[in-house]
Parts: structure tokens; C-alpha cells; sequence
């Protein structure tokens, strides 16, 4: 592979990556004799991400802002929790519930929102508390202050991307049918992976009841190739070019729906824009596997799970404490 240099530019900032040292000394020579503008040095920090970079990988995190947002609300002090949210909450509108400051828990979650850049493991637990912003209970407040508690246990939490990783591009897809206890909609889920290494994560409460399990995988299962494809677009464009790409769910009818390519009295109530997944199956673009609940990483992501799971799958997601690093 040749080697490839990458700019980013936000407003008047420059970040320069290459897989050789001379290319970003050229660059940066070249600019600076075009351009008024000096030179930082390693990136350490970039808004309000921290990056730690070693000879084995690159450590990502938001540790600073945690402990401004902590020390803002009044939670420095507080005790902390081992997972964000316990597998017994299920929040719902809690009409008898006390009203609390919507101002001060909208401020709460919009700060929440900032850390899913660098902290997928509590996106679900704040989007899920997001829902409850026109009409504000104690018992929205109680689990905002929860994820605040467990941050303040993972200050050092970030994300971790090994430099010898490899190029298998994976893709996981979940889905919690009617878990929304107001209107039993679903919630649908995908990651994607590189090697080892989590790239993007995403979590989206659907818009409609939806009666089939099938159904629902097989809708998101759909986005997810959508996504899959955009990566791997990015990635030819650095040289890397892949095909049947790993998509891994827990559901044999999605898996048996995109190898069938007779529509039938099962298949008719969907929509025809959903079978783009089937299309691209056969054209060896993706190829579905199953996967067992034990192995589904996105379970992290629609709903709460006991200590042992979530610290299972956070760390399966390149989450790791700052200070392992060091050891």
C-alpha cells in the first residue's frame, strides 16, 4: 500500500495524519510558505477530545470535560456507579411523578450528548433520558444523575485504537421490539468495526409500531447496509477494497429473507425499498451471519445489562481505563 497523507480542517484548525512523518513535514513546509500560520506540534487535544498517542495505538477520550460537567452539576462528590443504568429501570412518562427544573435537566442532557464522541457505552442510557425533556419527573432526574454517577467511576474510560489492527470491516445490527413502554415502538441499533478498532456506533427509536420481530430486524438490518457501503466507499478510496462484508445479527428469518429472492405472502408487507438489503446479499456486496446473544455487541446500546455483560461488551468495544495503557 502507498503511503497517504490526510487533512482535516475545521475553521482556521488544520489536522494533518500520514503513514509517514516526511509527508507531514512536507505538507506543513509547503503551507507555511503560502500561508501565516504555525505549527502545534502532536495533537493532544481537539474539541474537547483528548488524544494519548503511543507506539501501539492511539487512546481517545473526554476525561477533562467529565470532570467539568460533573463539578457544574454538583455530582464531584457523589458515589459512584458501576454501569449507567440498572437492568430493573425502564423509564416511561411518570405522570404522578414530582416535576423538576426542565432548564437545569435539558442543560444535564445537552452535556450528556457532547460525550457519545468518545463514550458509546452510556448512548443509550441518554437518549433514553432525552425523551423526557417537555415533562421532566423525578425520576427522569434520578437516572440523568445515574449516568453522571458512572462517569464519575470511568473518568479515565476512552477509546482505544491499536495501530496493528486489521482491515476486516464488521458490521453488528439489534433491534429491542416495543421496548418503549409509552408507545412500544422499537429501538434499532448498528456499530461498525475495523479489526478491532469502533469506528461508528448508532441508535434510533423507530417511528412506528411495527407487529413482526422480522420485520423490524430486516428494516434495520436494511440501514445497516446502507452504512456498510458508505464505509467501504471511504475506505477504497485509500486503497482498501472489500466485499462480502460481515454483517452479524441474531435473527435466521433476516438471514433467510435476504437469500430468498422470491417476495411471498410473508415478505409482501414490506416495503420494497427495504429488500436494497437482499439486492446487495446477492451481489456479494455483504453477507449476514448469525451471531448469539452472548456475542452481540449492540445489546450495550438498546438496552440496560447486568454489570458482567456490559463490562464484557465494553470492552469487546476498544473501551478501556486509561491507566492499562501505562501497565
Amino acid at each position: 500500500m502507498h503511503d497517504i497523507l490526510l487533512v482535516q480542517i475545521y475553521f482556521d484548525d488544520i489536522i494533518i495524519g500520514a503513514t509517514n512523518d516526511s509527508l507531514c513535514k512536507e505538507f506543513s513546509k509547503d503551507m507555511q510558505s503560502e500561508f501565516e500560520m504555525s505549527m502545534m506540534g502532536e495533537l493532544n487535544f481537539f474539541l474537547g477530545l483528548q488524544i494519548k498517542q503511543t507506539k501501539y495505538g492511539i487512546f481517545i477520550s473526554q476525561a477533562k470535560y467529565y470532570k467539568e460537567l460533573l463539578s457544574r452539576f454538583g455530582m464531584e462528590n457523589a458515589k459512584p456507579m458501576a454501569t449507567p443504568m440498572s437492568t430493573a429501570c425502564y423509564l416511561d412518562k411518570d405522570e404522578a411523578g414530582q416535576s423538576v427544573d426542565i432548564k437545569k435537566y435539558r442543560g444535564m442532557i445537552g452535556s450528556l450528548l457532547y460525550l457519545l464522541a468518545s463514550r458509546s457505552d452510556i448512548m443509550f442510557n441518554v437518549f433514553m433520558c432525552a425523551r423526557y425533556q417537555a415533562n421532566t419527573k423525578e425520576s427522569h432526574l434520578s437516572a440523568v444523575k445515574r449516568i453522571m454517577r458512572y462517569l464519575l467511576g470511568t473518568i479515565n474510560l476512552g477509546l482505544w485504537y491499536p495501530k496493528n489492527s486489521s482491515y476486516n470491516l464488521v458490521e453488528y445490527s439489534d433491534f429491542d421490539f416495543a421496548g418503549c413502554k409509552t408507545d412500544r415502538k422499537n429501538t434499532i441499533a448498528t456499530c461498525h468495526s475495523i479489526g478491532s478498532a469502533l469506528v461508528s456506533w448508532h441508535n434510533k427509536k423507530q417511528n412506528s409500531v411495527v407487529l413482526s420481530t422480522a420485520k423490524v430486524k430486516y428494516i434495520s438490518t436494511r440501514s445497516c447496509c446502507a452504512q456498510i457501503l458508505w464505509v467501504r466507499q471511504q475506505l477504497s478510496n485509500y486503497g482498501l477494497m472489500l466485499d462480502h462484508i460481515a454483517i452479524r445479527c441474531e435473527n435466521t428469518s433476516v438471514i433467510n429473507l435476504s437469500k430468498n429472492p422470491i417476495l411471498h405472502s410473508r415478505t409482501k408487507h414490506i416495503e420494497i425499498r427495504h429488500h436494497f438489503l437482499r439486492d446487495h446479499v446477492q451481489k456479494g456486496d455483504c453477507v449476514l451471519e448469525f451471531v448469539d446473544t452472548k456475542n452481540q455487541l449492540v445489546d450495550i446500546f438498546i438496552k440496560p445489562l447486568p454489570k458482567e455483560s456490559f463490562f464484557t461488551i465494553r470492552r469487546e468495544l476498544g473501551l478501556i481505563d486509561q491507566s492499562d495503557l501505562d501497565s
